[in-house]
């Protein structure tokens, strides 16, 4: 059974940093595609960043592009995201997301940001950005 587990979230200071891991079990990271998504109250699940296992390729939000750095440590089953120049508006609840990759790739109607590309998702995390 896929598991995925989230930690690493907290209450920052605009302009600052902080480090979100997700560690899996059950599934073997090369044959799965991985993402990070946020929620914010009242909004809809928002795509962060990708990551094909096998293929190295990331794609980042606009939004996060050259604040965010997405990394994995393969013998701890384990992905990061570490955030850094911190804004309120990243204040969020953030979710680590997985699929197998043919899955993934078969859902072709899905945008590669869409949540619906994945089946497996962590129980989140919470960040918080003070002004």
């Amino acid at each position: 059974q896929v598991q995925l587990v989230e930690s690493g979230g907290g209450l920052v200071q605009a302009g600052g940093s902080l480090r979100l891991s997700c560690t899996a079990s059950g599934l073997t990271f090369s044959n799965y595609h991985m993402g990070w998504f946020r929620q914010a109250p009242g909004k809809e699940r928002e795509f962060v960043v990708d990551f094909n296992w096998s293929g190295g390729n990331t794609y980042y939000a606009d939004s996060v592009k050259g604040r965010f750095t997405i990394s994995r440590d393969n013998p701890k089953n384990t992905m990061y995201l570490q955030m850094n120049s911190l804004k309120p508006e990243d204040t969020a609840v953030y979710y680590c997301a997985a699929a197998r990759s043919d899955t993934y790739y078969r859902r072709s109607s899905y945008s590669s940001t869409d949540p619906n590309k994945y089946d497996y998702w962590g129980q989140g995390t919470q960040v918080t950005v003070s002004s």
